[in-house]
């Protein structure tokens, strides 16, 4: 098994991308391939006393910038480190391919270069988000399709099962369609029929969840158009991330509540790594032919290793049959 990955994607590249590679072959005991400027990552590596004899380089000197348009991996940047690690895929040189990198370019490149599943409609770009009892769920679509139709966020819901059920361990996994109330009749005719076709469809679906109930483990799979799944999931990260600020402000406010941070500061690094994203590895491109991981823009060793060991998991539970087996079953439910 081979797994690729875009050494010069994301804030913190190449270095923890570099170490987090060296982390899952010298653990997974799999080939890994990086795709980049060969002497800047032999030089980096040198630098930082890592060893990298048991990785392959794949050699391009062009990255897309994080603030490109998706469209230009097709096009000025179709030999970038993204784009050549896409390409790999697609010709069977690579089973699996991770980046940290635009994410835009990356859904893109994994559809047009990857290609989609047969009668997939569109992938969708799908993170999985910690909650606060310990679990998590995915949310799809984050950002790949800002408009879509009903049949389309009903193939959300059946790829959200799939993976959560064949890489996340899940059993059943519930299916929620994202809405302003939990009443069938709630919602735009987007919802109101999205609604119709997920009942019929061979999934567990649970009905409407609204947002402020994702948190608390409401379901596995939270179903959306991107536009509005983007604004849930930056507005998810972004509270997160003021949350733990702010409790960590408020305990070195005086040294009253520094003493008392002494008494509770298991329980809070607990609590912290409940919400720790980087465990989940990254978010997937569901509906194509081969796994495709888009690992967060900060991701750091630790997120580029676990990228990897979802991929593996991703291929040894053969996704793409699976998905393809699970629409078979929708021919014939109108």
């Amino acid at each position: 098994m081979k797994i690729v990955i875009d050494a010069f994607g994301g804030d913190n590249a190449p270095l923890e991308i570099i170490k987090g590679a060296v982390k899952a072959q010298e653990h997974f005991k799999i080939e890994i391939c990086l795709t980049g400027n060969e002497n800047i990552i032999k030089k980096v590596a040198k630098e930082n006393n890592i060893d990298i004899s048991n990785i392959e380089i794949n050699h391009t000197e062009d990255v897309i910038p994080v603030d490109e348009t998706p469209n230009a991996i097709m096009k000025e940047y179709n030999n970038s480190s993204m784009a050549l690690g896409l390409k790999m895929v697609a010709n069977n040189e690579a089973d699996g391919f991770v980046s940290a990198g635009n994410s835009g370019a990356l859904c893109v490149g994994g559809t047009l270069i990857v290609k989609r599943l047969k009668g997939v409609k569109r992938p969708g770009f799908a993170p999985v988000l910690p909650t606060f009892n310990g679990s998590s769920f995915m949310l799809i679509d984050g950002g790949a399709n800002l408009d879509a139709r009903p049949e389309i966020l009903r193939q959300f819901g059946i790829l959200g099962s799939v993976y959560m059920e064949k890489v996340m361990h899940r059993e059943s996994p519930r299916v929620a369609l994202a809405n302003v109330g939990t009443e069938s009749h709630k919602g735009g005719d987007l919802q109101k029929d999205t609604y119709a076709l997920l009942q019929e469809s061979p999934v567990n679906f649970v009905g409407n969840v609204e947002s402020r109930e994702i948190s608390n483990g409401a379901c596995d799979v939270y179903v959306c158009d991107g536009f509005t799944g983007n604004i849930l999931l930056k507005n998810y990260e972004g509270v997160a991330k003021s949350l733990s600020h702010t409790v960590t402000d408020i305990f070195k406010k005086s040294v009253k509540n520094k003493i008392g941070a002494l008494f509770v500061y298991g329980d809070l690094m607990k609590f912290k790594e409940t919400m720790n994203t980087d465990v989940y590895g990254g978010a997937p491109i569901l509906g194509i032919k081969k796994p495709v991981f888009k690992a967060h823009g900060s991701s750091n060793a630790t997120t580029i290793f676990n990228a990897v060991r979802l991929t593996i998991d991703y291929i040894n539970a053969n996704v793409p049959q699976v998905i393809e087996d699970s629409f078979n079953k929708l021919k014939g439910i109108k």
